[in-house]
């Protein structure tokens, strides 16, 4: 069995290639806990339209589900701690608060890039067979994580970290082969009484402590949700264009936290307070290459440009008319009925003279029934 020495190697090379934490555990634990977490999760349906967790539930709860051969996981973790605290810029109206993660380059091929190189030196090493996983496939890296003595999972059911607060990117290596690593104190329930993160929940989308509705989630409304986003759920919103940091953001355990050194990682500056006037102008080709390299590519500017009018709308910016009447014409209908409801939070008066110009020519049923329903809550 392949022990201490080997392991401090691979500490030595997961810091050459800039990786913060590392911890092994094996591959073959299953938490009843989480597994339990994982099922009611799904079959009550809090996974809302994220169809690919019910696909692979059997897969998740195991990594040997997932590769039968695996003996040993490594987990890596990558520190991405904010330059300022997320939670000052929710009350400035005239700017789209991202979440932190998404403010520079896309880390999962960052992540996964340096994973592989670490596999392959590993591999030719101690002649074994490896696979590496980033958040894309059907691995729970935060149980793992936990097991491996990295962080403990949170009431708000993400990873906390000692060192570095609620700001770990993670990465897993499996390996056929069993490596002696020496098991570490890991400790659950460390939140005590705090319920910081489920008080600050705008949307309250916390069932209980662990148990996360995603369908009241903003980060899911905002990026996994592909239709309109419900009504209940817009002025909640605010100024959140892309994500929600906020019970991350809370977690006391961030007094801990470091500020990234990785410059892959660092907030990109116009990222960090970015106007709702210029991203409201974004056509596709603008969007593609202002988030070129970015996570926030992946959903398209029709639904990015939709967050950024739910957040004009909250706004109340009435210099930001212009924009907003402009989409009333766009060629997505999905953000032409986000405008419909900006223009009724943004000018009474004119909303009511562009529903009775253009209602009689609207044939998209989801679209009328914008246009009636904020008339309805502007006269009721």
């Amino acid at each position: 069995m392949l022990g201490s020495n080997l392991i401090k190697e691979i500490e030595l090379k997961a810091k050459a290639y800039q990786f913060d934490c590392i911890g092994l555990c094996s591959s073959k634990f299953i938490d009843k806990n989480i597994e339990g977490y994982l099922r009611n999760f799904v079959s009550e349906g809090r996974h809302g339209s994220m169809n690919w967790m019910s696909q692979s539930i059997e897969k998740r709860i195991n990594p040997i589900n997932l590769w039968g051969d695996a003996k040993t996981a490594i987990i890596l973790g990558c520190n991405y701690g904010p330059q300022i605290n997320p939670l000052e810029n929710i009350s400035k109206i005239d700017i789209g608060n991202i979440s932190v993660y998404a403010r520079n380059r896309d880390y999962h091929k960052w992540v996964k890039g340096r994973l592989k190189n670490i596999s392959s030196w590993l591999a030719s090493k101690i002649n074994c067979e490896i696979k590496v996983f980033v958040d894309t496939a059907p691995i729970m890296e935060k149980p793992l994580a936990q097991q491996a003595g990295i962080g403990f999972i949170g009431k708000h059911t993400n990873l906390i970290s000692r060192q570095y607060g609620s700001w770990l990117f993670l990465g897993v290596i499996l390996v056929n082969k069993k490596i002696n690593y020496k098991k570490k104190n890991k400790k659950t329930n460390i939140c005590g009484s705090c319920s910081k993160c489920i008080d600050i929940c705008p949307t309250n989308a916390f069932v209980a402590p662990y148990k996360l509705d995603a369908r009241k989630c903003i980060s899911y409304l905002t990026i996994e949700h592909k239709g309109h986003i419900p009504r209940e759920y817009r002025a909640l919103i605010g100024n959140r264009i892309y994500g929600c940091d906020d019970c991350l953001a809370i977690c006391p355990w961030n007094k801990y936290a470091k500020i990234t050194s990785n410059p892959s990682f660092s907030s990109r500056i116009d990222l960090i307070k970015p106007s709702l006037d210029n991203l409201s102008k974004l056509d596709d080709a603008k969007f593609r290459i202002f988030f070129s390299g970015s996570p926030i590519k992946r959903i398209g500017r029709d639904r990015f440009v939709r967050n950024v009018l739910i957040a004009i709308g909250n706004s109340k910016i009435k210099t930001l008319l212009p924009n907003v009447l402009n989409l009333l014409d766009d060629k997505s209908i999905l953000v032409q009925t986000a405008s419909v409801w900006a223009l009724s939070k943004i000018c009474t008066k004119t909303f009511q003279v562009e529903k009775n110009k253009r209602i009689n020519f609207v044939y998209d049923d989801e679209l009328i029934k914008e246009w009636n329903l904020s008339s309805i809550e502007l006269n009721g």
